[in-house]
């Protein structure tokens, strides 16, 4: 019996139809797109509440003292930076090994890493307590004639994170040039404006092709090591210090697992919200889904490794401040934590084996959300028991964050939530042109050539258009 392969996309689809469709979903999207965003900005609302009482009052209400100087920012502020790691990274990725498949969802997938990097960047600023100092982190003299303590990883940080989103946001501006000229070719009023700025003239030239393909190439290049580069700079931020569970020689590689295997399971998450939100389906396919599903199972065994290796180095060396906290956090005050990020990071995925289950979109929604809380609550077991049980027994303490934290953390998810969705609002969450030569290429490789369908493009739906050559 011979075995169909079910494909990634229909190759049948018109190239106009592409164009109207994802157009069309700028500006209809399902009711369920604006109570999502209400909610958002309520979360909002209720950080700003939160951040508004921190700010008048102190850091009082946060909870914050010693050892606890910064445990659930600095918590927060990992998980949005590993969060950031599997759109750009993935995406670059993946297209230098032409795997065509990442071409209907690689847009929302760079998206995700801009707003997650600027979700992450507030959390210093939150933790300061005094705002208005956030610039002392810059490199400049200041009136002391002192330069910021380059050998801090603190520092490496604000050189790290700012380049990223300054990468990042030049990644995803780059490869939208071509679909702003079809939106610029396709729309009124301000919309028109915004495109025509926002496109730089492009009108598919030859010249301008090739160009656009050797930057998109050197800057996928230029961005995978900077994407490790910076996670591994995270780290350093602990594994520089000698406290039990800090110093650990394999932070980098496990925490740059665990940013990618938290930003695969936020694609999924926004997968199945943009495939219903703005009537997807035959571009978020489950064929699509089945591939993001298996590469997220993939790294969350890889993970797994790593956080094995690094028990059994604590069981078997002999450090007894890293054993007494490997024990205490599997049997003391933070275990159903351990247990859960446990449950939900290693046992959890295994879900994503299941071909049945992978195909149901809303099991998919829930396995994902509970595959983030896993990886939100390893961040905290990272940060929280080390600085609980340090080596002055005076010092130990059990602390789960205040109220005014929690809110603020909160809101955090509806400001990503929300920048995401008005993103996706304005811009095509959706390549056009990317998903035009991902129907070109598989409708070539197959023998099958129409001339007259693939280049029906230069009519679309509302009005001609000369600039949206794919």
């Amino acid at each position: 019996m011979t075995m169909v392969t079910e494909k990634d996309i229909n190759e049948q689809i018109a190239w106009a139809k592409i164009n109207t469709d994802v157009l069309k979903s700028m500006e209809n999207p399902r009711p369920a797109y604006w109570v999502t965003l209400i909610v958002c900005l309520a979360m909002v609302a209720c950080a700003a509440v939160a951040e508004y009482i921190q700010y008048t009052v102190g850091m009082g209400p946060s909870n914050l003292n010693n050892p606890h100087m910064w445990d659930m920012y600095i918590a927060s502020f990992v998980f949005w930076i590993g969060m950031s790691h599997s759109g750009t990274l993935l995406s670059a990725i993946l297209h230098l090994i032409h795997a065509d498949w990442r071409k209907p969802i690689y847009r929302f997938a760079e998206a995700m890493t801009t707003f997650s990097l600027m979700t992450a960047g507030l959390f210093p600023i939150i933790h300061l307590g005094r705002v208005w100092n956030m610039y002392w982190v810059l490199p400049y003299v200041s009136d002391r004639g002192h330069w910021p303590n380059f050998r801090s990883p603190l520092v490496w940080d604000a050189f790290a994170i700012s380049t990223y989103l300054s990468a990042s946001m030049l990644f995803l501006f780059v490869g939208m040039i071509p679909d702003l000229a079809i939106c610029r070719d396709n729309t009124t009023g301000w919309r028109k404006k915004l495109y025509t700025m926002l496109s730089l003239g492009w009108v598919g030239s030859d010249r301008q092709w090739r160009n656009f393909r050797k930057i998109y190439l050197l800057m996928a290049c230029f961005l995978i090591p900077l994407a490790v580069s910076v996670h591994s700079i995270v780290s350093a931020d602990f594994a520089m210090s000698i406290m039990p569970g800090w110093h650990v020689t394999t932070f980098p590689p496990y925490f740059v697992a665990g940013a990618l295997y938290s930003g695969c399971a936020a694609i999924i998450t926004l997968f199945v919200l943009l495939r219903y939100f703005f009537r997807f389906e035959e571009y978020m396919t489950l064929p699509i889904m089945e591939k993001t599903c298996k590469l997220t199972f993939a790294i969350a065994m890889v993970w797994t490794y790593l956080n094995l290796v690094e028990f059994a180095s604590v069981w078997y060396g002999h450090d007894v401040y890293n054993k007494e906290l490997l024990i205490s956090k599997a049997t003391g005050a933070y275990a159903w934590i351990f247990w859960t990020m446990i449950f939900c990071g290693s046992v959890l995925p295994f879900a994503l084996a299941f071909r049945s289950l992978r195909r149901h979109m809303p099991t998919m929604f829930v396995v994902s959300l509970f595959l983030n809380l896993g990886m939100f609550f390893e961040r905290w077991m990272i940060v929280a028991p080390t600085l609980s049980m340090s080596h002055e027994p005076h010092q130990w303490d059990v602390m789960y964050g205040s109220i005014v934290e929690w809110a603020i953390v909160f809101g955090s998810f509806g400001w990503f939530g929300m920048l995401f969705l008005v993103f996706v609002k304005v811009f095509p969450s959706v390549s056009m042109y990317e998903v035009k030569e991902m129907v070109f290429h598989r409708k070539r490789s197959a023998g099958e050539e129409d001339l007259a369908r693939m280049t029906d493009h230069a009519k679309p739906a509302t009005q001609t258009t000369g600039g949206e050559g794919a």
